[in-house]
């Protein structure tokens, strides 16, 4: 069973997260917004190259830190979250709120240009 929050409460629970991540990491994101969505766009499923049996749970749009040879973006880079995927995966405020949690941080790791081996080591 799925559960279904408002967007209001989806954001709270986004700020809950960043609060509860490693504080040296978020500290020094700087030009990144964070969005939500429902779901990805048909544009993001195709530049992913997703099967109709793959759902996105969040997405990291920029240069990754680790390739920008100090060269600093006009505009932000993003970090989009989908709502509905997430709430699919969670049957209650609680898991909800650590899919979150998971998801933001794994795509805070793509920002430094981490692999997806060194954030699973990183997150614990």
């Amino acid at each position: 069973m799925s559960l279904s929050v408002s967007n209001q409460t989806f954001h709270e629970l986004i700020n809950n997260a960043l609060v509860s991540l490693p504080g040296e990491h978020v500290k020094k994101i700087k030009n990144v917004a964070i969005l939500l969505e429902d779901d990805p766009t048909p544009e993001q499923r195709v530049k992913l190259a997703l099967r109709n049996d793959q759902t996105l749970l969040g997405l990291y749009e920029g240069t990754p830190l680790s390739q920008r040879q100090g060269m600093e973006p006009t505009f932000p880079d993003r970090i989009t979250l989908f709502k509905n995927p997430l709430e699919s995966r969670s049957a209650s405020l609680q898991s909800l709120q650590e899919e979150i949690r998971h998801t933001l941080w794994h795509e805070i790791g793509h920002y430094y240009g981490l692999d997806h081996k060194r954030i699973g080591e990183l997150e614990q």
